[in-house]
């Protein structure tokens, strides 16, 4: 956060940590813009989510 990014990509292997780092990003000024689950182990509960965050006010 302290770069100032204008966009963010977060890659969680785990919903809940996924959850609660769009919540800490959030509240420093990102606004989710896309989730996208990603199945990389078919036929297991496993999963990857990669989500993009933009800055408020950052030109999309």
């Amino acid at each position: 956060m302290a770069t100032g990014a204008p966009k963010v990509a977060l890659v969680s292997c785990d919903a809940a940590a996924m959850a609660r780092d769009v919540s800490l990003l959030f509240k420093e000024g990102y606004m989710p813009e896309r989730i996208e689950v990603v199945d990389l182990f078919p036929h297991t509960h496993h999963i990857e989510a990669v989500t993009t965050l933009v800055a408020r006010g950052a030109h999309r």
